[in-house]
C-alpha cells in the first residue's frame, strides 16, 4: 500500500490526537506488566523510556497528518532521551519497547479510527513500526560507534597513565569507565608496531586478546605497540601466542603485577627491556624483562642493577664463602676443571657448587647469557661495596679472597702462579 493511499480521515486523526495521552498510558503499564528487565531499571530511566514511548506515539500522530513525509521524524523519537540511556537498555530491549507500543496501537484501532478507517489505520500502524524499528537500529549504531571512539580514547589515556606510573582520581575513573578496576594479573607487553593505521593495529591486538580469554588494553606510541593484558595465567605463552600482532624485532613481556593501579611497574620493566634487548641479538622473542636484566643493568636501569644484587649476591654471601668463592673462580677460570684446581677442590665439588648456584638464583652459569648476567651482578655489587661499609658505620671493609686476587695455587705439590 502507498503512502497516498494509507491517507486517514481527519476525524481518524482528530481521534488519534484525543486518545495519545491514554495509549502513552496503556503502553506503560504493557511495559511494565510483561518485561522484566523494564521493572529492574531506575526509576529515572523507567521515565525515560516513557518518554521514549510517548515520542514515539506522538510522531506516529504526525506522520498519519503526513504520510508523504518520513515516517519517523523517528529519529527524533530516541532524540528525546539522553545518550546514556543506550547503555542502560539493549537494541533487543529497545525492540521490545516499539513492539509493546505498536501493540497498544494497534489493539485500539477499532477504538481510535473513525468508522471505514480501521483497514487504513491497522496498515499505517505496521508500516510505522517498521520505520521505527530501522531508526532504533540507526541510533544503537551511531551509539556504538561514538561509544567505541570514547572508548578507545580511554584506552589511550589509561595506557599512557600507566607507562607515566600515574595513579591518581582520573586515571581511576578512566579504569572504573572501561570496566578494569577488578582486573587482575596484569603484564605490560612492548615491542615495536606493525605496519598499518593506528586503530586497525590496536583493533587486532584487542580482539586477539579476546580470542584468547584474557583482557586487552592496547596503545601505539611513535614506532612502539604497548599492550596491557589482564587475568594472564601464564605471560610467556599468551604472548608467545600473539606474537604476530608485533611488527619485528624484540618482544619484552614485563612482571605479572596484581592490578592495573600496579601496572606502572610492568611497563617500566618492559620498556627498560625493549631499550636493552639490543644487546642480546640472540634474545627469545618474546622475552622476559627479568631475562634482560643484565643488559638493562648496562643501559643504566637502577632498578635492574638493584634487583641483580638481591638476586645473585646476596644469596650468595648468605649462603657462606664457598659458593661466592666458587662463582667467581668459575667466571673468571672460564671452566670447570681449571675452577677446581684453582679452589683445590675435585670437579665434582665445583658441579655441586653451579648446581646449588642455580637453585639460589636461578643462573647456570655453564650457560653464556646467565655468566655474563650473574658477572654483571657481581661486579655491580663490588662496585656498591664501599657504599655498604660507609653506610655501616665503624665497620672495616673485607679482606679480599686470595683465589680470586693472586690467582695462584699448589697443583700436585708443586707452587704455580697463573
Amino acid at each position: 500500500m502507498s503512502t497516498m493511499q494509507l491517507r486517514t480521515s481527519a476525524a481518524t486523526r482528530r481521534r488519534l490526537e484525543r486518545h495519545a495521552g491514554a495509549l502513552s498510558t496503556q503502553a506503560a503499564q504493557r511495559m511494565e506488566a510483561t518485561h522484566d528487565w523494564y521493572r529492574a531499571l531506575s526509576a529515572e530511566d523507567r521515565s525515560w523510556v516513557g518518554l521514549v514511548a510517548q515520542a514515539g506515539i506522538g510522531a506516529f500522530i504526525g506522520w498519519v497528518r503526513d504520510p508523504s513525509s518520513t515516517p519517523a521524524g523517528t529519529i527524533d523519537v530516541f532524540g528525546s532521551a539522553p545518550a546514556e540511556l543506550t547503555r542502560s537498555i539493549s537494541l533487543r530491549q529497545t525492540l521490545d519497547l516499539v513492539r509493546t507500543v505498536i501493540d497498544v496501537v494497534e489493539a485500539n484501532v477499532e477504538v481510535v479510527a473513525a468508522p471505514g478507517d480501521e483497514m487504513v489505520l491497522q496498515a499505517a500502524v505496521m508500516h510505522y513500526s517498521r520505520e521505527i524499528a530501522f531508526a532504533a537500529a540507526q541510533v544503537y549504531a551511531q551509539a556504538a560507534e561514538a561509544r567505541g571512539a570514547w572508548d578507545a580514547r580511554l584506552e589511550s589515556l589509561v595506557v599512557d597513565a600507566i607507562l607515566r606510573g600515574e595513579a591518581d582520581d582520573a586515571m581511576q575513573s578512566r579504569v572504573a569507565a572501561l570496566g578494569w578496576g577488578s582486573v587482575s594479573n596484569i603484564v605490560v607487553v612492548a615491542g615495536e608496531a606493525p605496519e598499518g593505521s593506528e586503530s586497525g593495529v590496536v583493533d587486532a591486538l584487542r580482539t586477539e586478546a579476546d580470542r584468547r580469554e584474557v583482557q586487552g588494553l592496547a596503545a601505539v606510541q611513535g614506532h612502539r605497540l604497548m599492550a596491557v593484558l589482564g587475568g594472564v595465567d601464564d605471560p610467556l605463552g599468551l604472548v608467545s601466542q600473539m606474537q604476530s600482532r608485533w611488527g619485528s624485532g624484540p618482544i619484552v613481556v614485563g612482571p605479572v603485577v596484581p592490578h592495573v593501579f600496579a601496572a606502572g611497574r610492568s611497563a617500566r620493566a618492559a620498556l627498560s627491556g625493549l631499550a636493552a634487548a639490543r644487546a642480546w641479538p640472540e634474545a627469545p622473542r618474546p622475552c622476559l624483562a627479568d631475562e634482560l636484566l643484565g643488559e638493562r643493568a648496562i643501559n643504566g636501569d637502577t632498578r635492574a642493577q638493584s634487583a641483580l644484587v638481591d638476586r645473585v649476591q646476596r644469596p650468595l654471601a648468605g649462603s657462606g664463602a664457598a659458593l661466592l668463592e666458587t662463582a667467581t673462580t668459575f667466571l673468571e677460570a672460564g671452566g670447570l676443571e681449571q675452577t677446581a684446581r684453582l679452589l683445590f677442590v675435585h670437579p665434582n665439588t665445583v658441579r655441586y657448587r653451579l648446581r646449588r648456584i642455580l637453585e639460589l638464583t636461578g643462573y647456570d652459569l655453564t650457560t653464556p647469557h646467565d655468566a655474563f648476567t650473574v658477572r654483571i651482578a657481581m661486579t655491580l655489587a663490588l662496585l656498591d661495596e664501599p657504599r655498604r661499609w660507609r653506610r655501616a658505620a665503624g665497620a672495616a671493609p673485607p679482606a679480599p679472597m686470595t683465589a680470586r686476587h693472586d690467582r695462584s695455587f699448589t697443583h700436585r705439590g708443586a707452587a704455580t702462579v697463573l
